[in-house]
């Protein structure tokens, strides 16, 4: 499933073939709602309390702004990418995903002072062998969509993929949805987050869940030099966020998801950082509000071709968010 979704086209605002792959996924007897934004909805309506968990679709990527003379294909990005990983990497553009590499102009054309300092977007192209823009047309046109292309690749202990910001909390989504729970179960897979925050206001508006879990692939950073650097650390479990740019986690809340992990022996750690944020900022405020709180699955490389994750974290942010769901059928928080 996880090979399925990280594969999957789907840069924010052209979500279409990541929400038929995982329509196509969820067990189709579901009550399944798409609305005007694109977000995906699938609601299990047991009873009991009104729970949601989501997880956002769409993945950072680029639109294509212009065709020069010579076949360069200008572009913007859409969310946060960092410039200097983005030479030599392999795009695929478009509904036909054409195939093509971000070049710039080489070092040995460079002079002194280019050669000490990250090549600005502006100078960036993607080359998709076209040598006149009338050729480049026949393929490419403005306002296209393209995103990494890049193979996933199971690594034994980790896996390494694009997008795992954020299949892999629609992976996790999706698996507890084959399971059931005495609650009004809802699976949320929003479309825009990385620019904005902007389906999950929309989903929360029309669900009004009372408790809601967000599920994130969030920043890993224990590669860093200084441990006071890292994030989150890859192979110590989920990571409960308590506060970041854009929410504050219930308290109340907080304490229910470590009990629950210290009952069942699930390891887990704290978001090392308030940098940021994800759909629970639009979710926790939206009409009356509701209990939030994010759960992690740490991703090295993030918003990169080759992000990377740990099995033991994927599977045990399932292992807990599961017994957080059965915690939620016993009573109040």
């Amino acid at each position: 499933m996880l090979k399925k979704y990280t594969d999957a086209f789907g840069v924010s605002g052209c979500e279409k073939e990541i929400r038929e792959t995982i329509l196509g996924t969820v067990n189709n007897s579901y009550e399944s709602r798409i609305d005007k934004l694109g977000n995906l909805i699938i609601h299990k309506p047991y009873g009991g309390k009104k729970v949601m968990l989501a997880a956002h679709m769409d993945e950072v990527g680029f639109i294509v702004k212009s065709i020069c003379s010579d076949g360069r294909i200008k572009f913007a990005p859409i969310g946060g990418i960092d410039p200097r990983i983005l030479i030599s990497k392999r795009v695929v553009i478009g509904k036909n995903k054409i195939p093509g590499v971000i070049g710039s102009k080489p070092i040995h054309l460079q002079n002194p002072e280019e050669r000490t300092k990250p090549i600005e977007l502006s100078k960036l192209f993607i080359d998709i062998g076209a040598t006149t823009k009338e050729e480049a047309k026949k393929h490419i046109k403005l306002g296209d969509y393209a995103v990494f292309e890049s193979e996933y690749i199971d690594m034994g202990k980790y896996i390494k993929a694009k997008a795992l910001d954020d299949r892999v909390g629609c992976a996790v989504v999706t698996e507890l949805l084959k399971e059931e729970f005495k609650l009004d179960f809802y699976g949320a897979f929003t479309v825009q987050e990385e620019v904005g925050l902007r389906g999950a206001g929309a989903v929360a508006y029309y669900v009004e869940p009372e408790i809601a879990i967000i599920i994130e692939g969030t920043t890993c950073a224990d590669i860093a030099e200084d441990e006071k650097d890292y994030v989150t650390t890859s192979g110590a479990g989920p990571a409960i966020s308590v506060l970041d740019r854009t929410s504050a986690a219930n308290g109340r809340f907080l304490k229910r998801i470590i009990e629950v992990a210290e009952k069942n022996e699930i390891p887990y750690q704290f978001r090392r950082g308030t940098v940021g944020g994800n759909d629970a900022g639009k979710i926790h405020n939206t009409k009356s509000g509701c209990l939030t709180v994010t759960i992690s699955v740490p991703t090295r490389y993030i918003h990169s071709p080759i992000s990377m994750i740990n099995k033991e974290d994927y599977n045990n942010t399932i292992n807990l968010v599961r017994n957080v769901l059965k915690s939620l059928e016993e009573g109040e928080i």
